[in-house]
């Protein structure tokens, strides 16, 4: 028969295991590794840092809108915009995520270190906003907003 304090120990030991995990953490690399809006964000700045824009283009919607404070971009003219991005640096805060149905709406602060053709991004944090929809090709963003800084 087992003991109390050798069965505590037990218990202890099999719920310090079932604690740990066996894979670490995975970051998200790209937007077709996400699960969910912070992922998508993630991954559709990854790509953007990376300057890949081919697998950029892969996850944004043909209907496409671009919103910043000097207006509305259709996804070509938003497409030239994003291109001009020289990001070597982001950090990601204050993220939110909504889910309905298949969408998710996305809002955060975002801090770019590099440049936007010749200016240089806001040193404060901006607030954006993207709206993801699930299609039969993948997640695709049907929507992105800059709000200005924070």
């Amino acid at each position: 028969m087992l003991r109390a304090g050798a069965v505590l120990s037990l218990v202890l030991a099999i719920s310090l295991w079932s604690a740990c995990t066996v894979y670490g953490e995975h970051p998200v690399q790209t937007i077709a590794d996400a699960t969910g809006g912070e992922g998508f964000e993630q991954g559709f700045w990854r790509h953007i840092q990376a300057q890949k824009w081919k697998e950029l283009e892969k996850h944004i919607a043909g209907n496409f809108v671009y919103v910043t404070p000097s207006g509305k971009l259709d996804r070509a003219a938003a497409l030239v915009e994003i291109e001009k991005m020289r990001v070597s640096e982001y950090s990601i805060g204050d993220l939110s995520t909504e889910m309905n149905g298949n969408t998710f709406v996305v809002t955060y602060t975002i801090t770019l270190h590099g440049s936007a053709g010749s200016e240089g991004f806001p040193s404060r944090p901006e607030r954006r906003m993207t709206v993801w929809q699930k299609e039969k090709a993948g997640w695709m963003a049907i929507a992105h907003s800059v709000l200005g800084p924070s």
